[in-house]
């Protein structure tokens, strides 16, 4: 009978050659050559095998795009491998109050299916990357691979693997907890780590019942948005992208923000705040776009700020009515525009931005809204919030009294009181926002109830009143003077202009003068 410390012998020393020998392999045997003979000892091992191995990563091979089947292995995964793996990772759930429980990397979970067992493996895969500055990188790339007897091949591809993407999806559309994602630097575009987009969970309580909007105008765009996200059929159909445009724009204050996590919460979809200023140029715009998924609301804030995407033509009447004297101020803006142009390191162009939105990389993903918002929408290039582009146009106006009735039910809990005739007549006619009248509703001790806060009110309308009652003098007054100055240059320019036609026709008959003399002289000699 063999020694047992004879075996453990032999084992160290099998085990420490083996390693050894792997090492030296590693080291100087080229990669090329290393690539070559791996090839042709997977290719041994198949023919004595009896099973098939199907692999599965994270993203696609071009790194654009993270893989949607590889989500749903994960989420199918995730329902048994709390029973059955030995090493586990948690991850917090949408209430923190529970864990996620899924498979570690390297662990390995049996699933049986009509009777045939087959084994799932959870991978990792160091890998090197170069940098844009030359310097290589290391991370590491994921991947299931899905082991399986050869005779079940057919059964395996045709059923069980349809069986494992379909219920991932379902489960994953019932754990979904719903993101808001903002775009990174590219430098920081690893998938191992948080790739091209970070996220936190999406939690605004916005909805349209608490929107300061007029009911009619929010029941239609209700309505338009519920018909968005049953038109699969008839986007594919009419030979569109599956997708809509939105634009919202108004004054400051007006609930631009507010409408879009209402449209969120209303079809529970998730966001992606896009930054163009971050975005290098438009090959990464295109690969952001690529990385988002469907169901989701993409969104450009103040897109007149974003980027110089603004329309740059004017007619000649604007050309020839522009006052002289703001002269020196247009050359301020003009220094202040070029510094900036200087700073700004993105190389993203209205013509990169609009392909990506619309043209060929547009139906790469399908149920996606896009919505742009600006405060000032005649700034905005034509071509940019054209239909079809930007599908509705959504004005979001100043508080009106049907927008406040909304915003006292939400923050006064009433429906009615003895000053709303005064804050109706009041709110028709003085241009305040949204955001102005929810603060002063807003009670501001335990003391105030809503007759102070609804006083209050009327008190800062009144005051809002009077001073856009005076800016509107000052602005009358200051454009009477302006015209006065324009029209005094255009005197002074006409004075000129007939006082020197004045002096070259003086001129022209002196000189006519001059040859006529010049020429009785010359009669006179001759006569002589």
């Amino acid at each position: 009978m063999i020694d047992t410390a004879a075996i453990w012998g032999l084992t160290g020393t099998t085990v420490t050659s083996f390693m050894f020998l792997w090492a030296i392999y590693s080291q100087y045997v080229p990669r090329h050559l290393r690539s070559y003979i791996e090839k042709y000892v997977y290719k041994l091992l198949g023919w004595v095998s009896l099973y098939v191995h199907i692999k599965f990563t994270e993203y696609t091979e071009e790194g654009l795009k993270r893989s949607e089947n590889y989500d749903a292995i994960r989420n199918y995964l995730s329902t048994n491998s709390a029973a059955r793996a030995l090493r586990l990772k948690a991850d917090e759930s949408k209430n923190s109050k529970a864990l996620v429980l899924s498979m570690d990397d390297h662990e390995e979970v049996e699933d049986v299916f009509d009777g045939v067992k087959v084994k799932w493996h959870s991978n990792v895969k160091e890998i090197q990357t170069n940098s844009s500055s030359g310097r290589g990188n290391s991370g590491e790339r994921r991947y299931f691979t899905l082991t399986f007897h050869k005779r079940h091949r057919e059964m395996i591809i045709e059923t069980y693997l349809e069986h494992v993407l379909r219920e991932g999806k379902d489960i994953g559309l019932r754990n979904r907890e719903r993101k808001l994602y903002t775009n990174n630097s590219s430098s920081e575009w690893y998938p191992w780590r948080s790739g091209k987009w970070s996220n936190v969970p999406f939690h605004h309580p916005a909805t349209f019942e608490t929107l300061a909007m007029d009911p009619e105008k929010k029941e239609r765009i209700k309505k338009d948005l519920v018909k968005f996200s049953k038109g699969k059929d008839y986007y594919k159909k009419v030979g569109k992208p599956w997708k809509r445009g939105y634009l919202l724009f108004g004054p400051p204050g007006t609930g631009k923000s507010t409408m879009i996590s209402a449209i969120a919460n209303f079809l529970k979809y998730d966001v992606y705040d896009l930054e163009l200023t971050t975005v290098k140029d438009n090959s990464e715009l295109k690969k952001l776009l690529l990385d988002t998924k469907g169901k989701s609301i993409v969104v450009i804030e103040d897109i007149d700020c974003s980027l110089d995407l603004t329309g740059q033509r004017k007619s000649k009447k604007e050309e020839d009515d522009e006052d002289d004297d703001d002269e020196e101020k247009k050359k301020k803006d003009d220094e202040k525009k070029a510094k900036m142009e200087a700073e700004k390191q993105s190389k993203v162009t209205l013509s990169g931005l609009l392909n990506s939105i619309d043209g060929l990389w547009s139906a790469c993903s399908d149920e996606k809204i896009i919505i742009f918002t600006t405060n000032f929408v005649d700034k905005l290039d034509p071509a940019l919030i054209r239909r079809g582009r930007m599908d509705n146009h959504i004005e979001m106006s100043y508080c009106r009294f049907e927008a406040f009735k909304v915003l006292a039910k939400n923050y006064l809990e009433i429906e009615s009181h003895e000053l709303y005739g005064e804050i109706k007549r009041l709110l028709e006619e003085t241009d305040v926002s949204p955001a102005d009248v929810a603060e002063t509703l807003m009670p501001k001790s335990d003391e105030e109830d809503a007759d102070v806060c609804i006083k209050r009110l009327v008190k800062t309308v009144e005051e809002e009143k009077e001073k856009a009652k005076k800016l509107a003098e000052e602005e009358e007054k200051s454009k009477a003077e302006r015209e006065e100055r324009r029209r005094k240059k255009k005197e002074e320019k006409k004075k000129k202009e007939e006082e020197d036609k004045k002096k070259k026709t003086e001129e022209e008959d002196k000189k006519v003068q001059g040859s006529e003399v010049n020429g009785d002289l010359h009669d006179s000699n001759g006569t002589n």
